[in-house]
C-alpha cells in the first residue's frame, strides 16, 4: 500500500500537533510495510524524496501566505505526480487551498480526511469558503474526527452527508527516551520537587492570560515551555501581577521537555477557544501519568482529560475556577496522584500511536476495497 499525506506544513518547516500526528501515522504505517509520502509547502522552495524516519517527504514552493493559508502553483503538479503513485490520499483539514488542489488535480483516488479543527478565527472568510469546504468534505470517502466530543459540537461535522468516523490521535511511548538522572537533577534543582507545567505554542487561544491571573493569589511554581506571538505580552502580565514563581523557558529540546514532564506535579492546559481541538500536550501528560487541568470547550481536550477522573475540567476563561483547580491538585496530593495513575491507564487503553495507526490502516483498506468494488459495478 502507498499512502500520500497532504498538509500545508510538515517537519522540519513546522512542528505542531498536526505535524506530530502525520509523523506518527507515517512511521506507524511504514513499520507495517506501507510506503508513505508526505507533501507540504515550504517558503524555502521545493524538494523531493527527502527522508524523515522511514517515510519520504516532499515540499513545493510556497508562493503566498494569506489568512493562515499557504498557496502554491507548483504543488498542483507535485500533488498530481505523487497521487498517481498512491493507493490512497490522506488529507489533513483545515487548509482551504488543499480543497482547491483536490478538485483541480482530479486525482480520482480513494481519499480520507483527518478533521483536526473547525475554522475558528477567519469567520468572514469562512462564509466565502463554506461552499467549497462542504463540497470537498462530502467528496471524500471518509471524514475522521479525533473525538466524539468534537463531532457533537462541530456544526460542520454535523452537517456532512456521511457519518463521521472517530479515531483518537495517539502517541508512541517508545519514541520518548527516558530522562537521564543529571538532566532530572538539573531541573529539580532549579524548580524544586513540585511545580505545574504548561507546554505549547504561546498563541491567543491557549488561555495563558487567565492562568496567570489565577496564579495572582497562590503563586505556585509554574513552568511555561514554548514560544510564540503572545510571549512578551504574557511576561509583562506576570511582572505586573507580581508573580515570583512563574518561569518562561522558551522553546526547549525534546529531552528537556520530557524531563520536565517526568518531574512536574501536574500539567495545566487552559486553552479557552475551539481552536484547541485536541491537545497533544494533554496526551503527553497522560502518558507520563500526570493529573491535568483543562477547560471544557466542547473539543477533544475533555475527551483526553475526564473531569474528576484524570484531572479537572473547568469553564473556559475563568481564573477563579483555574485557581480552585490548581489548589485542589496542590493541596490534595493523594487525589492528584490517583488522577495521574488513571490518566496513564486511560492513555494505554485509548491513546497509543499503535491503536491510532491500526485503526487508520483498517480504514485505508476498507476504503480502497470499497472503491475497487464500485469500479467493477
Amino acid at each position: 500500500m502507498r499512502i500520500l499525506h497532504f498538509f500545508k506544513t510538515y517537519y522540519p518547516v513546522a512542528y505542531g500537533g498536526v505535524q506530530q500526528v502525520i509523523y506518527q501515522l507515517a512511521e506507524g504505517a511504514s513499520r507495517q510495510g506501507a510506503m508513505v509520502d508526505v507533501l507540504s509547502l515550504s517558503p524555502d522552495g521545493s524538494s523531493k524524496n527527502g527522508v524523515i524516519g522511514h517515510h519520504q517527504v516532499h515540499t513545493s514552493r510556497q508562493d503566498l501566505y494569506l489568512a493562515s493559508t499557504g498557496f502554491s502553483l507548483s504543488v498542483i503538479r507535485d500533488f498530481q505526480e505523487l497521487a498517481r503513485q498512491a493507493d490512497i490520499i490522506h488529507y489533513h483539514f483545515p487548509w482551504p487551498y488543499m480543497d482547491l488542489v483536490h478538485f483541480i488535480a482530479k486525482a480520482n483516488k480513494p481519499a480520507v480526511v483527518s478533521y483536526h479543527s473547525d475554522i475558528v478565527k477567519q469567520k468572514y472568510l469562512l462564509k466565502l469558503y463554506q461552499p467549497l469546504m462542504k463540497r470537498f468534505l462530502n467528496s471524500v470517502d471518509s471524514v475522521v474526527a479525533s473525538s466524539p466530543n468534537y463531532v457533537a459540537t462541530s456544526p460542520v461535522l454535523q452537517s456532512l452527508i456521511k457519518p463521521v468516523e472517530i479515531i483518537p490521535f495517539g502517541l508512541d511511548p517508545d519514541s520518548y527516551q527516558p530522562s537521564t538522572q543529571p538532566l532530572l537533577d538539573k531541573w529539580k534543582n532549579q524548580f524544586g520537587e513540585r511545580f505545574f507545567l504548561f507546554v505549547g505554542f504561546l498563541r491567543y487561544y491557549k488561555g495563558l492570560s487567565f492562568l496567570l491571573e489565577a496564579m495572582r493569589d497562590i503563586d505556585y511554581p509554574l513552568v511555561i515551555v514554548g514560544e510564540g506571538p503572545c510571549e512578551s505580552e504574557l511576561k509583562s502580565q506576570a511582572i505586573s501581577l507580581g508573580l515570583k514563581n512563574t518561569h518562561f523557558l522558551g522553546a526547549l529540546s525534546d529531552e528537556d521537555k520530557c524531563a520536565l514532564l517526568e518531574l512536574c506535579s501536574g500539567v495545566v492546559f487552559p486553552s479557552h477557544l475551539r481552536s484547541e481541538a485536541y491537545g497533544m500536550t494533554l496526551l503527553e501528560a497522560a502518558m507520563y501519568g500526570k493529573p491535568m487541568i483543562s477547560c471544557e470547550i466542547g473539543t477533544g481536550t475533555t475527551y483526553i482529560n475526564q473531569d474528576q477522573v484524570t484531572g479537572i475540567a473547568v469553564p473556559p476563561a475563568d481564573p477563579v475556577a483555574l485557581k480552585n483547580a490548581l489548589m485542589t491538585l496542590w493541596l490534595d496530593v493523594e487525589k492528584s496522584r490517583n488522577m495521574g495513575r488513571l490518566a496513564k491507564q486511560r492513555f494505554s487503553e485509548n491513546f497509543t500511536a499503535a491503536h491510532m495507526v491500526d485503526s487508520y490502516m483498517s480504514l485505508y483498506k476498507r476504503v480502497i476495497a470499497n472503491n475497487a468494488k464500485d469500479k467493477h459495478i
